[in-house]
C-alpha cells in the first residue's frame, strides 16, 4: 500500500491483514467497509484511518451546517457526516458530499454488523418516542377492506426490499434530475466562466514554465485549485449530466422498474413511486384510519409530502424518509 491507513482504536492489524482487507473492502464515497475493519476518511483523504469492528461502539449520521436532521428542520439544505464512536472514547467524523452515501454505509453496517447501533443515543430516544406516538394513532379495529389493503401493501413492500437496486436507481435519477433542472442559469454561467479562467491559468502556467520561469507552477496550482472547485460543485454541464441526459436516465429508471414489476399483478403504486418507504408511509396511513384502499393511501402520502417544506418540524425518521422519496413525487409532479 502506498499510503497505509492510520490506526484508530486499540486493535492493531498487521500490514498483511490490512492489505488483504483493503483489497476486498467495499468503497462507498470516502470510506471503506472491510471484513476486519472500517476505513473512515480524514477531511482531505479518503479511507485515511482504520478501526477494527470490535473497537467500534456506535456509527450514526449527523446533519450539520443547517437546521436539518436531528434538530427536525430544514429538509433539503443539509451537510451530512458519518460519526464513528470507538470504545476508547474517540469520535471520528467523516464528511460526505452526498447524504445517500451515508445512508448506504449505515445500511451495509446494519446488515453485516447488526450489533453496532446506527443511531445516536439521543436519536434512539426520539425514535422510541416517535414510535410510541405513532402506534397511539393506529386504529385498533380496521375494516376488512383496510386489512386486505395492508396485506397487499406489505407484500409489495417485501418484494421491493428483496432487491432494492431498482428503487435506489429511481431515487438516484430523480435527485439528479431535480438537481440539474433546479440549477439556475446564472450559476451555470459562473461555473463555465470559472472553468474557462481555470483552464486559461493552467495553459498560461505551462507556457511560462516551459519558457524557464518557475512562476508558471504557481499559475498551474491556482488554475488546478479553481478547476477542482468548479468540478466539485457539479454545476458544469457534462455529456452525462445535463437536462437531456438526466431526463433520459429518469425515464429509463422508470422503464427498468416497470420490467421488474411486470410479474406483479396490480401493484399498488405506479412504477415511478415503487419504493419501500412509499409503501411504508401508505401502510401507516391505512393503520391510522386515514385510508382504506391503496389509491386512497397513495393520495394521503402525496398530500403529506406536499405539506412538508424547509420550515416544517419533523422527526429524524420523518426527515430520512422525506429526503429519500419526495424527489420521486416532485419530478413526477405528483401524478
Amino acid at each position: 500500500m502506498l499510503f497505509s491507513p492510520k490506526r484508530a482504536g486499540s486493535t492493531v492489524l498487521s500490514h498483511e491483514e490490512l492489505s488483504e482487507d483493503r483489497r476486498g473492502m467495499k468503497k462507498i464515497g470516502p470510506v471503506g467497509i472491510g471484513e476486519k475493519a472500517f476505513y473512515p476518511n480524514s477531511f482531505y483523504l479518503s479511507r485515511r484511518y482504520y478501526a477494527a469492528w470490535e473497537d467500534i461502539r456506535r456509527v450514526y449520521k449527523r446533519i450539520s451546517m443547517s437546521k436539518g436532521g436531528f434538530t427536525g428542520k430544514g429538509l433539503f439544505s443539509t451537510i451530512p457526516y458519518l460519526v464513528v464512536e470507538l470504545r476508547d472514547g474517540t469520535e471520528l467524523q467523516c464528511n460526505f458530499k452526498v447524504e445517500d452515501q451515508v445512508d448506504a454505509v449505515l445500511d451495509m453496517i446494519q446488515s453485516s454488523h447488526p450489533g453496532i447501533p446506527i443511531h445516536s443515543r439521543e436519536a434512539e430516544k426520539k425514535l422510541r418516542k416517535a414510535r410510541r406516538e405513532e402506534e397511539a394513532r393506529y386504529v385498533k379495529d380496521l375494516s376488512p377492506k383496510a386489512e386486505g389493503t395492508l396485506t397487499n401493501l406489505r407484500r409489495a413492500k417485501k418484494f421491493l426490499e428483496e432487491d432494492d437496486r431498482f428503487s435506489r436507481l429511481l431515487v438516484y435519477t430523480a435527485k439528479e434530475k431535480r438537481s440539474v433542472d433546479g440549477m439556475k442559469p446564472s450559476v451555470k454561467a459562473i461555473a463555465i466562466f470559472l472553468g474557462i479562467v481555470s483552464l486559461g491559468f493552467i495553459i498560461a502556467g505551462l507556457v511560462i514554465f516551459l519558457n524557464g520561469n518557475h512562476l508558471g507552477l504557481y499559475l498551474d496550482l491556482i488554475g488546478a485549485a479553481f478547476m477542482m472547485t468548479v468540478l466539485a460543485s457539479r454545476a458544469l454541464p457534462t455529456p452525462n449530466r445535463n437536462r437531456k441526459s438526466v431526463s433520459r436516465d429518469w425515464e429509463e429508471a422508470i422503464q427498468t422498474m416497470e420490467r421488474h414489476l411486470q410479474d406483479q399483478s396490480r401493484f399498488p403504486v405506479p412504477p415511478q413511486y415503487a419504493h419501500p418507504i412509499v409503501l411504508q408511509r401508505m401502510i401507516r396511513a391505512v393503520k391510522e384510519g386515514r385510508a382504506e384502499t391503496a389509491e386512497e393511501a397513495l393520495a394521503v402520502v402525496k398530500d403529506d409530502l406536499k405539506a412538508l417544506n424547509s420550515s416544517v418540524t419533523v422527526s429524524q425518521e420523518e426527515h430520512d424518509e422525506v429526503v429519500t422519496v419526495k424527489p420521486l413525487f416532485l419530478v413526477s409532479n405528483y401524478q
